[in-house]
């Protein structure tokens, strides 16, 4: 979730440091802590369904693709979004969980990834509930504006809209020469590394900032949450680099999707085009999305006022989604606005 941020700085050493290196053996998959099964096996994703009943309005989550893995949407008892939603009264309950880069994906675009996105929809059921995380957001606003008629609700949280609001970073990115990100999938055989951008962001994760909770290393319950978030954090996913620099040039470095000039598969979108109730979430201590750019969305929208919801919560980035006080007040009170208009009201924990 953390590129290209601290990378504008860094890259344009990048190339001199090609050395290829032995991929490690792969390791079993970490566990996933909610029950689900897999519906749909498309080349960009796994479609997760964690659905505890047939019927009902489907509410579909977008993880991010970047970084880390989408087991950060049900990472572990108390630090899960999955679980909380379900505590809420969501019992649909879908996850795009996108697939690590293998050469074979190099060339894939962002249009393959809104194209399976379309299909993952189909899927569930639309019109759906969408949950965009980080840049899953960018992505869920994208399809909103392109396919309206399926998206019923829409919430972003932690969500990179106008990159020129509240934050250098597009300045940053800006400023680095294009042939350093073209090296990065170059060395890579067409393929961005997430252990090699792992290593330019220079600034550690603490786990108890992350999760929110204090950790005692006496406590055995404890220190595997520690191992698990530490395992987690270190074992990347890989980006096709077609995928890479179109997010890299096109939103970071031109800002189309503010500006009106993002093309989804085939067509122009835009964020005014989006004209149903939206929910924007945003982290007061968020070194990645500072809640300005990330409550900035609102004036793009093509909705009164009245039709979103704002919250700012004491967060940082990735304590949004994996943070236990944030899953505890935050997302209760999304799960019930995602049942305001339902005939059967539901209780919400602040």
């Amino acid at each position: 979730m953390l590129w290209p941020f601290k990378f504008a700085m860094d890259s344009m050493f990048w190339w001199l440091d090609r050395a290829d290196r032995a991929a490690p053996a792969a390791k079993p998959e970490l566990p996933w802590t909610t029950p689900n099964r897999i519906v749909l096996e498309l080349s960009t994703m796994r479609l997760r369904d964690f659905s505890q009943r047939r019927s009902g309005q489907p509410v579909l989550i977008c993880g991010p693709y970047a970084l880390h893995s989408t087991l950060i949407a049900d990472f572990a008892p108390g630090h899960s979004i999955v679980e909380r939603l379900q505590q809420g009264g969501l019992d649909r309950i879908f996850l795009t969980d996108w697939r690590s880069a293998s050469p074979d994906m190099r060339y894939l675009a962002i249009d393959q990834y809104l194209a399976d996105l379309n299909v993952a929809v189909d899927e569930a059921g639309a019109p759906v509930d969408l949950i965009g995380l980080c840049q899953g957001g960018w992505l869920s606003l994208v399809y909103a504006a392109r396919f309206p008629e399926k998206v019923r609700r829409l919430v972003l949280a932690g969500t990179p809209v106008d990159l020129s609001v509240g934050s250098g970073l597009a300045r940053l990115v800006g400023s680095a020469p294009q042939a350093a990100f073209e090296g990065i999938v170059e060395s890579g055989g067409g393929i961005v590394r997430g252990e090699h951008i792992l290593r330019f962001w220079s600034r550690a994760s603490d786990t108890e900032t992350v999760l929110q909770r204090s950790l005692s290393p006496e406590v055995a319950a404890d220190r595997e949450l520690q191992a698990r978030f530490l395992r987690w954090h270190h074992e990347t996913v890989d980006l096709p680099g077609t995928y890479y620099l179109q997010v890299v040039h096109w939103i970071f470095r031109e800002n189309r999707i503010a500006n009106g000039t993002f093309t989804a598969l085939g067509r122009t979108v835009r964020p005014g085009d989006v004209k149903i109730p939206v929910f924007l979430l945003a982290g007061s201590d968020d070194e990645i999305v500072p809640a300005a750019q990330a409550m900035a969305t609102a004036s793009r929208l093509g909705i009164p006022s009245s039709l979103i919801e704002r919250v700012v919560v004491p967060s940082s980035h990735l304590g949004l989604f994996l943070g236990g006080q944030t899953l505890a007040t935050a997302w209760p009170r999304i799960a019930g606005w995602l049942q305001a208009d339902r005939a059967v009201p539901v209780a919400v924990r602040l």
